[in-house]
C-alpha cells in the first residue's frame, strides 16, 4: 500500500514539474506582423493556391508601403539636406496613397495585411537611424535604390503571375510611379556622391 501511495506521489510530482516547465516555455514573444498576416491568409485559402500567391503579393506590398512611410518620415526629421527631406515627404505621401489602395484591394479579396513594420523593416530603420549627416543621406539613397528595384521586380512579376485580374491591373498601374521613385533616388545618390 505504501509503495502504491509513494508511486502515486512520484507520478503526481513529475506531472506538476512537466506542467511547470511547459508554462515557463510559453513566453509571449511578439509575432512578426507579416508572418501573422501570411498565416491568416494561408489558413483562409489553404485549398486555393492562386489566392494564396496573390495574398502574399499584397502582404509584400503592404510591408513595402509601411517601411517606405516610416523611412520617409525619418528622412524628413533627420536629414539636413533639403532634397533628401523633399524625397522623404514624397515617399510618405505616395506610399500612404498606395497603402490605402492595397488595403482596399485586400479587403475586397478578403486578405489580411500586416499593420505595423516587420522585424526586418524595424532592423533597416534602426540601421538608418544610427547614421547622421551625409552618412545618413547616402545610406538613405542606397536603401531607396535597392528597395525600389526589388519592389518594381515584384510588381512586374505580379503583372504576369497574379491570378486575380484586379491585382494584375493594380501592379501594372504602379510600375511607373515606383520607377520614377527609383530614378529620383539614383539622381539623389549621384548628387550626394559629389559631396
Amino acid at each position: 500500500m505504501k509503495k502504491i501511495l509513494l508511486a502515486g506521489k512520484a507520478i503526481l510530482g513529475a506531472g506538476l514539474i512537466i506542467l511547470f516547465l511547459q508554462s515557463c516555455k510559453n513566453e509571449t514573444k511578439q509575432e512578426d506582423p507579416k508572418e501573422v498576416a501570411e498565416d491568416a491568409n494561408e489558413a483562409k485559402f489553404d485549398s486555393i493556391d492562386s489566392k494564396e500567391d496573390d495574398s502574399e503579393f499584397l502582404v509584400d506590398q503592404a510591408e513595402i508601403n509601411l517601411a517606405e512611410i516610416e523611412i520617409g518620415k525619418l528622412a524628413q526629421t533627420k536629414s539636413t539636406n533639403p532634397e533628401v527631406k523633399k524625397f522623404g515627404k514624397m515617399l510618405v505621401d505616395e506610399h500612404t496613397k498606395s497603402a490605402s489602395e492595397v488595403s482596399a484591394l485586400a479587403k475586397a479579396k478578403n486578405f489580411t495585411l500586416p499593420t505595423s513594420l516587420t522585424e526586418e523593416g524595424q532592423e533597416e530603420y534602426k540601421k538608418l537611424n544610427k547614421k547622421t549627416g551625409l552618412d545618413f543621406d547616402k545610406k538613405f539613397a542606397d536603401m531607396m535604390i535597392d528597395g525600389h528595384e526589388k519592389a518594381i521586380k515584384k510588381l512586374q512579376d505580379a503583372t504576369k503571375d497574379a491570378k486575380d485580374e484586379d491585382i494584375k491591373v493594380w501592379a501594372s498601374n504602379n510600375i511607373a510611379g515606383l520607377t520614377a521613385h527609383l530614378e529620383h533616388a539614383k539622381l539623389l545618390k549621384q548628387n550626394l556622391d559629389k559631396k
